[in-house]
């Protein structure tokens, strides 16, 4: 049985339901961050259209046509939706963010359209529609690719990187019976970037911005393992840069909710990497670091509330905790240490939760950043290796 707060009989009240597409980690710390709001949150799983509880992914005795009638607004945790669920969104006209921000953050030869139009700098790059345009790109951009599926890829899933000749005829053999009209490739020039930062902000149904602090990034594999917040060695320039690159973005989607974009720092210049029209990754750290976190400016910004305020309150090292079983209770004896956990089944790669560690100064984060890793696996700890060597 749901419980009593996913009742139908509470469905209709003031109209206060949300309904989210997806039911994963992002819905759940959508919902769970939202609770004081007074609204009524549930979940949609997008391969099998049953309307969920986002925390315990029971299955309500609500059907999706009843759950769009019903919604006061419905949004998403992640762009990769199917199509046909997508449009049904977007035809209610309670979608927000809206379709075309999905499509922009799910296929990447639309985002490379989107950035060209408002004239935001990005990676060059080469579609490739077949292994003949692989040579062209290879002459057009140099010996250092990176290769990506133009959509579907994430964590360092759907790539190739080519750095040689040997590595070119490699590649393309991989791809001898790769459906290019299905899916096309994009090939960008790969850059000696100094760091990747990330700017996290929420936008609301009359175009007001808030932006968090730009956070830092470090990935393994692909994969984001460590996010530090607010980033360090930043000037109020670049911050400003970011933000002029979001709004010039965010108002050519007629955006509404929490925007994340992902970008390569050289020297005083920002290079967009990605955008992606949801709640992110690299902004976890909110949930302990900021006055409101992004998951309930999320939920503010597309229900109609007022925004929250960005600021931060401490500094901040986020800690993905990939493939790996869940730490023991001897953590908790670290002060300034908090655990997200997903209640997933362990698997290589997956996302089983993150831990934010907080602290006052930047010194007092690593001293206690040091602490914490005797607590995790090997394969963890190595992923701090950017703020403990530094």
């Amino acid at each position: 049985m749901a419980p009593p707060y996913f009742s139908n009989s509470s469905l209709n009240d003031d109209n206060n339901l949300v309904v989210i597409l997806g039911h994963g980690q992002l819905a759940r710390m959508m919902y769970l961050e939202s609770t004081q709001l007074g609204l009524n949150i549930i979940a949609v799983n997008a391969n099998t259209r049953e309307c969920v509880n986002p925390v315990d992914k029971t299955v309500l005795n609500i059907t999706l046509d009843e759950a769009f009638d019903d919604a006061a607004v419905i949004t998403s945790e992640f762009e990769h939706l199917p199509l046909d669920l997508l449009a049904k969104a977007e035809l209610s006209g309670k979608f927000l963010p809206n379709a075309k921000a999905i499509h922009a953050g799910a296929d990447r030869i639309v985002e490379k359209k989107l950035l060209d139009s408002v004239n935001v700098r990005h990676c060059q790059n080469v579609i490739v529609n077949g292994l003949s345009d692989l040579d062209k790109a290879s002459e057009t951009l140099g010996e250092r690719i990176i290769l990506k599926t133009s959509r579907d890829g994430y964590d360092g899933y759907g790539q190739w990187r080519i750095f040689s000749p040997q590595d070119l005829v490699g590649v393309k053999s991989q791809l001898n019976e790769h459906n290019f009209e299905k899916m096309p490739l994009v090939a960008e020039r790969c850059i000696n970037f100094e760091r990747e930062l990330s700017l996290v902000g929420v936008t609301d149904k009359n175009g007001n911005h808030k932006f968090y602090p730009l956070t830092e990034n470090h990935h393994a594999d692909g994969q984001l393992v460590l996010s530090l917040a607010p980033a360090p060695r930043v000037t109020l320039e670049l911050e400003q840069q970011a933000q002029d690159i979001y709004k010039k973005i965010s108002e050519q989607l007629d955006y509404c909710g929490v925007l994340a974009i992902e970008f390569f720092q050289l020297k005083d210049q920002l290079i967009v990497n990605e955008i992606a029209p949801r709640v992110h990754n690299s902004g976890h750290w909110t949930q302990q670091g900021s006055v409101t976190s992004q998951f309930e400016n999320h939920i503010r910004a597309v229900a109609g509330y007022p925004l929250g305020e960005t600021r931060a309150t401490s500094c901040v090292a986020m800690i993905n905790y990939v493939g790996q079983s869940k730490p023991k209770a001897d953590l908790f004896t670290v002060p300034n240490v908090h655990l997200h956990w997903y209640d997933k089944q362990v698997r290589p790669k997956r996302k089983m939760g993150h831990i934010n560690v907080t602290g006052s100064t930047p010194a007092q984060l690593l001293e206690t950043v040091k602490t914490v890793k005797n607590f995790l696996p090997d394969a963890l700890a190595t992923n701090l290796a950017p703020l403990i060597n530094n």
